[in-house]
C-alpha cells in the first residue's frame, strides 16, 4: 500500500512556500484593515474636472438656446413679439421685478408652499407605502387605487379642493398631497418589493422585529426605490402646486409663480409669461441638484455603485 505522506525534500520545499503564501495573505489583510481604519477611500474628482464634466455642458446648452432664440428674433423668423419676445425683453421683465422687490417674493411664495406640502406628503406617503408593501390585504385593496391616483392629472383635484376648502393655503396643500402621496407610496412599495428575502430573514434571525426590522432592515434596503419615489413625488408636488396657483387665484393667497404665469396671460404680456416659465423651470432644477442628486449619489456611493463623485 502506497504511502500518502510527504516526506523528505518535498515536505521541506512545500513548507516554506505555504508559510510564505500565508504571510502574503496576512500582509494583504493587514493593509486592507489599515486602509479602513485610516478612512482611505476613493479620491474625489478634482474641481476642474467637475467643472468640465458637469458645469460646462449645461452652460453650453443654455448659451446655444439663447443664441437660437435671439436668431429667431433678429432674423425675423418669428417677427411677432406677442408670440416670441426677445431675450432682452424677458431680461427687462426680470430687472423690473427685481427693482420692485417682487422677484424673490414670487419665488419664495411658491417654494415655501411646495416644500411644506411635500413634507406633509412625505409624512403620509411613507407609512402608507410601508403598510401597503407589508400587508397583503391592504395591498390588494388600495394598491390599484394608488396606481390610478398616480396617473390622474393633478389639475383635476383643483376644482373639488376649492369647493371643499375654499381659496386658501389649505386648498393648495390638499392638491399637493393628492398629487404627491401616491408617487411616494408607490416608490416605497417598489423599493420594498426589490429587497432580497435573504436580507429580511437575516434581520429576523439577528433579532430585528417589528419597528426595528422596518427601520434597520427594510427601509435601508429599499432606499434606492424610495428615493426614486421621492423625486417623482416632488415633481408631482411642484406640478400640482403650479396647477393650483394658475387656476385658483385670490389676493389673500399672494402671487406665486403659477399666479405670475396667469397674470402674464391676462395682461397679454409674453415677457412676463416667459419669466414665470423660466423661474418655474429653474426652481425645479435647483431642488433636484441641491437635494435629490446629492442624496442619490450618497446612497449609490454607500453601496459601492458610484466610485467617483
Amino acid at each position: 500500500m502506497a504511502s500518502t505522506e510527504t516526506t523528505g525534500p518535498v515536505a521541506e520545499a512545500t513548507g516554506p512556500v505555504k508559510e510564505a503564501g500565508d504571510g502574503q495573505d496576512l500582509a494583504g489583510l493587514e493593509a486592507g484593515l489599515d486602509a479602513l481604519e485610516s478612512g482611505a477611500g476613493p479620491t474625489r474628482t478634482p474641481v476642474r474636472q467637475v467643472l468640465v464634466q458637469k458645469v460646462v455642458p449645461p452652460l453650453t446648452a443654455v448659451v446655444l438656446v439663447l443664441l437660437v432664440w435671439q436668431a429667431l428674433v433678429s432674423f425675423k423668423i418669428v417677427d411677432d413679439p406677442t408670440k416670441l419676445p426677445s431675450p432682452s425683453a424677458v431680461w427687462d421683465e426680470v430687472a423690473d421685478a427685481w427693482k420692485q422687490g417682487t422677484l424673490l417674493d414670487f419665488i419664495w411664495t411658491s417654494v415655501s408652499r411646495g416644500l411644506l406640502g411635500f413634507l406633509f406628503a412625505l409624512a403620509i406617503g411613507t407609512p402608507l407605502g410601508l403598510i401597503v408593501a407589508r400587508v397583503r390585504f391592504i395591498r390588494a385593496a388600495i394598491g390599484p387605487i394608488l396606481s390610478g391616483l398616480q396617473s390622474l392629472p393633478s389639475v383635476a383635484w383643483v376644482p373639488p379642493a376649492v369647493l371643499w376648502l375654499g381659496l386658501n393655503n389649505q386648498m393648495m396643500y390638499a392638491v399637493i398631497l393628492l398629487g404627491a402621496v401616491p408617487s411616494i407610496a408607490n416608490g416605497l412599495v417598489s423599493g420594498v418589493d426589490q429587497v432580497p428575502p435573504l436580507f429580511l430573514r437575516a434581520g429576523r434571525t439577528l433579532g430585528a422585529t417589528g419597528l426595528r426590522h422596518t427601520w434597520h432592515i427594510v427601509l435601508p434596503a429599499a432606499l434606492p426605490g424610495y428615493l426614486a419615489g421621492l423625486k417623482q413625488g416632488w415633481a408631482f408636488s411642484w406640478r400640482s402646486l403650479m396647477a393650483a396657483e394658475i387656476i385658483a387665484s385670490s389676493p389673500d393667497l399672494g402671487v406665486g409663480l403659477g399666479q405670475l404665469l396667469e397674470n402674464g396671460r391676462n395682461a397679454s404680456s409674453m415677457p412676463m409669461i416667459f419669466l414665470a416659465i423660466f423661474l418655474i423651470l429653474i426652481v425645479g432644477i435647483a431642488i433636484d441638484l441641491l437635494i435629490f442628486s446629492p442624496l442619490e449619489r450618497r446612497v449609490l456611493r454607500g453601496r459601492g455603485l458610484l466610485v467617483k463623485s
